[in-house]
């Protein structure tokens, strides 16, 4: 129940002000991706909040207009879960923090690619264009990695005490 509490807090957060990109979600899929025992459920459990939390946020703040990239959004963020099971049952810093920034990493290049594909006015298709949407993507980027290295370091900081604090928990009741 605990690791669903990461959730509820990483798609709250997101509610709240913010700057472009500095959010929690990046890391809330890596976290559910290594830490939850489905692998099935890391992925749709995000995913479910992510759409719920996207609901809100078009409604509220976008009355009501849907923005046709949120597919390729939603699958980034996938990828960044999937990337997560590559640290089931090895968490130490070194590694969290080199898939947090992988994590970002992947997701800016796949998402700016989708956005450079799929806006037909903004971007010609060819080396400049590509190159151009990458370039006026970096400050996002930046504050996305900054977000996802210190939710990340958040999340599995405050996963790895709450689990030593049972693990003492238990030790203590045996004696």
């Amino acid at each position: 129940m605990t690791l669903y509490l990461y959730v509820v807090g990483a798609v709250l957060f997101r509610l709240i002000p913010h700057p472009w990109n500095a959010t929690p979600l990046g890391a809330m899929f890596l976290f559910s991706g290594a830490t939850f025992k489905s692998k099935k459920m890391s992925l749709l459990v995000p995913l479910v909040a992510l759409l719920v939390s996207d609901y809100a946020v078009d409604l509220i703040l976008y009355h009501g207009n849907y923005a046709w990239f949120s597919p390729v959004t939603w699958t980034g963020f996938l990828l960044v879960g999937l990337l997560g099971w590559t640290l089931r049952g090895k968490f130490n810093w070194l590694k969290i923090g080199g898939a947090s920034v992988a994590g970002s990493t992947l997701f800016f290049l796949f998402t700016n690619f989708g956005w450079w594909w799929g806006s037909t006015n903004l971007y010609p298709h060819n080396f400049a264009g590509i190159t151009a949407c990458y370039a006026a993507g970096l400050p996002f980027y930046g504050n996305a990695l900054v977000g996802d290295l210190a939710f990340s370091a958040l999340m599995f900081g405050t996963y790895h005490w709450v689990i030593q604090r049972r693990m003492r928990a238990v030790q203590a009741g045996a004696h």
